[in-house]
């Protein structure tokens, strides 16, 4: 069976640490792990995971967040996946830092990205993981927030909210939506 998990994020070195690209260094902790590698492909850059049975192909799109939605619906077509097997992996302002949580489906909750990628496909009928960035910042610069960096006590606790993000990605393609959001959901 295959899956496309998608990590988004913004392109370019100037984002590279920021909260927003949480996606990227999501997939980037998953290929990390294995010996497998990112090679740039059309819209973005792709690579393929095996486990347990399932193939995974990895995006980080390279058409900016805003855009995301042509990148994802390219490779569903692409790789003829059915969209019950799509997972985004996202920031969310909504929830404190390192908090984890997965749906089904859902609004697009003011994310320009899965705002997009509901416009391509048609419908908001696909699973994502949004990974908590927190909302400490000052009315009107939420901007500046999630393109910021993240604070010396979030870089300390990334390793082990990485580690936790893989094991979701990876129960997500063999025990199925239902369980993985029963086991994991808020931790």
């Amino acid at each position: 069976m295959k899956y496309l998990v998608v990590g988004l994020g913004n392109i370019g070195h100037e984002y590279k640490d920021t909260r927003h690209n949480i996606g990227f260094k999501i997939v980037d902790a998953l290929v990390k792990a294995s010996t497998i590698f990112f090679e740039p492909n059309k819209l973005g850059d792709i690579a393929t995971f095996r486990f347990k049975g399932r193939t995974l192909i990895l995006l980080k799109p390279s058409t900016f967040m805003n855009l995301s939605g042509k990148a994802v619906n390219y490779y569903l077509q692409k790789e003829k996946i059915s969209q019950d097997n799509l997972l985004v992996i996202t920031d969310d302002i909504a929830l404190p830092f390192g908090t984890l949580r997965m749906k089904g489906k859902g609004s697009h909750g003011g994310h320009n990205g899965l705002k997009d990628i509901i416009s391509s496909l048609g419908n908001a009928n696909f699973t994502r993981l949004r990974f908590g960035v927190g909302s400490d910042f000052v009315a009107g610069k939420q901007i500046n927030h999630v393109l910021g960096n993240f604070a010396p006590e979030e870089q300390n606790q990334m390793g082990e909210r990485l580690e936790k993000t893989t094991e979701i990605v990876k129960a997500f393609v063999t025990i199925g939506l239902g369980r993985t959001m029963s086991e994991f959901n808020g931790k």
